[in-house]
C-alpha cells in the first residue's frame, strides 16, 4: 500500500539504534514508558564499529543495570592508559569498582544493549528512515518512509507514515536528520583527515593490550576484536588525501610502521576505509520536544576512546527525566536540566580530546617539546593528573547545584557499601532513584518508600555516615542532608521522586 498512513501515539521515539540509542530506549521501557526505536538500517550488529574501550564512569552506569559484569567477561581490563608517548594515566587509584578501562569492540556493547532492550518490550522499527518532523503543543509528527517487510507493500517503493509521539529523541548520529529537522547548527571542523581504518590479522602479536604512539608525522592505535583480527586507526602526515581516495594494505602498514617501528606482520584485511574526524557541538539539546543525544549532540576526534562513553552518559541522564516527565511525575522543565548538566560535559569532551589529538600530531620542534612538558606535567603533578584521569574516564564530572543545595549535590556517587551488605550500584537497578540515610534498617522510622517502591530503594549506609542522600538512577546526588529529618526527607522525595 503506497501512501501516508498514521499510526498510534507513542511515548517517545527515540531515532537511532546505536550504543545511546539502545541504552535510552532500554532504560525507558524499564520504567514503563511505551518507546519506539527507529533505524534505517536493517537488523543487523556491524563488527566496524571505530569505539573499542568503555570507561570507569560507563561501566558504572552498565553495573546500574545489569550489564557491566557480562562486558567484563567479554572485553579486557587495561589499568594503564596510554594516550601518546609518555603520557600514560594509571587507573588503579581511581575510586571506583572498575579501575581500568575495558577494551571491548562496539558491538559487544551493542548486543548486550540491544538484547536488554527487547527484553524490556521496546519496538524495533529497522528499514525505517525519518524524512520530516514537526511539534506543537501536544507532541511531535514524525515523517518516515519504510521498506520493512512487514509494511505489507508489494512494490519496491518505500511506504510513507506518519507517527506521533509525545518526545522525540535524535540519537541518530553525525548526520542527524532530527537535528536537521529542528533547524539546529551543527558548528565545527574537522580536527584531522584522511585518518584510515583497517581490521587485520597480524603475524606477530604486539606486547601490550592496545598499542598506540604518536611520532608527528604519523600515529597508529592498535586493538583486539578477540576474534583473531584487529583493528587499525593512523594517519600519515604526508599522505593527507579524500575520503574516497582508494586504500591499500600496504599503506596501512606503512603507517604504522612510521608511527610503532614495525606493522607486526599485518594480512588478510578484512575492511579498510578513510574518514575524517570532526569537532562539532550543537548549541542546544533540547528544542521543545525534541532532545539530541550522543553523536547527534557532539561529535569528536578518537583521542581517549571518549566519543560512545560520553554518549552513553548522555542516555543515562536523559532516560529517567524523560520517564519522570512522560510518568506525570515531574514537570516538563526537568528536561532542561539535561542541557544543562551534558551540555558542558560535551564541551569539555571536545576540548580534552581535540587536545590529545593535536599533542598526538605536534611535529614542529616547539609543538613537541610542549608535549613533553605536558606530559610530564600530568605525570608529576598530582592533582593535574587526578583531573586528567577523571576527565578521560567520567568519573570526575559532577552537574551544578541550585544556589544554597547541600554541597554533595550533583556529585557522582561512587558505588558505596550499603548496611545490608548490598551496594549502591545493584541497588540502583530498575532505573529507580536510592535513598541512604544512617542507621540499620530496622531503625528505620518512616515510611518512605510508601507508594513509590516501584522507583525508591530505601537503604541505610554500612560505615557510620550521618547525611541522609538521594541518589539519582543515573548515580549522581539528587538531594542531600546533614539531618535526616523525616519531614524534610519526605519533602524532598515529593519534588524529586514524586
Amino acid at each position: 500500500m503506497n501512501g501516508t498512513g498514521t499510526q498510534d501515539t507513542h511515548s517517545v521515539i527515540v531515532v537511532g539504534a546505536g550504543p545511546t540509542g539502545l541504552l535510552l530506549a532500554g532504560d525507558l521501557a524499564t520504567a514503563g514508558v511505551p518507546v519506539t526505536v527507529l533505524d534505517k538500517r536493517p537488523r543487523e550488529i556491524s563488527n566496524l564499529s571505530r569505539a573499542f574501550v568503555l570507561h570507569a564512569r560507563t561501566l558504572e552506569e552498565l553495573d546500574a543495570r545489569d550489564l557491566a559484569d557480562r562486558l567484563e567477561s567479554v572485553g579486557r581490563p587495561l589499568e594503564n592508559l596510554q594516550l601518546f608517548g609518555r603520557l600514560d594515566l594509571d587507573l588503579g587509584g581511581l575510586h571506583s569498582r572498575f579501575r581500568h578501562v575495558l577494551v571491548i569492540p562496539q558491538y559487544e556493547v551493542e548486543k548486550a544493549l540491544l538484547e536488554r532492550a527487547e527484553r524490556a518490550g521496546v519496538t524495533f522499527r529497522y528499514g525505517t528512515e525519518v524524512t520530516r518532523l514537526t511539534q506543537d503543543a501536544d507532541g511531535v509528527t514524525v515523517t518516515v518512509a519504510s521498506s520493512e517487510k512487514n509494511t505489507g507493500k508489494e512494490s519496491g517503493a518505500p511506504a510513507t507514515e506518519r507517527l506521533r509521539a509525545a518526545y522525540v529523541v535524535g540519537a541518530d548520529g553525525l548526520h542527524s536528520t532530527v537535528r536537521k529537522s529542528v533547524g539546529l547548527p551543527f558548528p565545527g571542523h574537522a580536527v584531522i583527515r584522511s585518518v584510515v581504518l583497517a581490521d587485520v590479522r597480524l603475524a606477530e602479536e604486539p606486547e601490550a593490550l592496545l598499542t598506540v604512539n604518536a611520532t608527528g608525522k604519523a600515529f597508529a592505535f592498535l586493538a583486539p576484536f578477540g576474534d583473531g583480527y584487529h583493528r587499525v586507526i593512523g594517519w600519515n602526515r604526508d599522505r593527507v588525501v579524500s575520503d574516497h581516495a582508494p586504500l591499500d594494505l600496504d599503506e596501512v602498514k606503512e603507517i604504522t610502521r612510521l608511527a610503532l617501528g614495525r606493522d607486526f606482520g599485518m594480512h588478510d584485511p578484512r575492511w579498510m576505509s578513510r574518514f575524517h574526524s570532526d569537532e562539532r557541538q550543537a548549541p542546544a539539546y533540547r528544542v521543545g520536544r525534541v532532545l539530541l543525544a550522543g553523536d547527534a549532540a557532539h561529535v569528536h576526534s578518537p583521542a581517549g576512546g571518549q566519543g560512545m562513553n560520553t554518549g552513553l552518559q548522555d542516555a543515562a541522564n536523559l532516560g529517567w527525566k524523560l520517564a519522570q516527565v512522560v510518568h506525570g511525575r515531574a514537570d516538563d522543565a526537568l528536561l532542561d536540566s539535561y542541557q544543562a548538566e551534558r551540555h558542558p560535559v560535551g564541551r569539555a569532551v571536545l576540548r580534552s580530546s581535540g587536545g590529545i589529538v593535536r599533542l598526538a600530531m605536534a611535529h614542529r620542534p616547539w609543538s613537541r617539546g610542549l608535549r613533553a612538558a605536558v606530559a610530564g606535567v600530568v605525570d608529576s603533578v598530582a592533582p593535574v593528573r587526578r583531573r586528567a584521569t577523571g576527565q578521560v574516564t567520567g568519573v570526575g564530572y559532577r552537574y551544578p547545584a541550585p544556589r544554597g543545595a547541600h554541597r554533595f549535590t550533583g556529585m557522582r556517587v561512587p558505588d558505596v557499601a550499603l548496611a545490608d551488605g548490598g551496594r549502591l550500584y545493584a541497588s540502583l537497578r530498575g532505573g529507580r532513584f536510592v535513598l541512604i540515610t544512617p542507621g540499620a534498617p530496622e531503625t528505620a522510622a518512616h515510611p518512605y518508600d510508601e507508594g513509590r517502591k516501584d522507583r525508591l530503594a530505601v537503604e541505610h549506609w554500612a560505615s557510620d555516615r550521618r547525611t541522609a542522600v538521594l541518589v539519582r538512577p543515573d548515580g549522581y546526588v539528587a538531594w542531600a542532608s546533614d539531618s535526616a529529618d523525616p519531614a524534610g526527607v519526605e519533602a524532598a522525595l515529593e519534588r524529586h521522586v514524586g
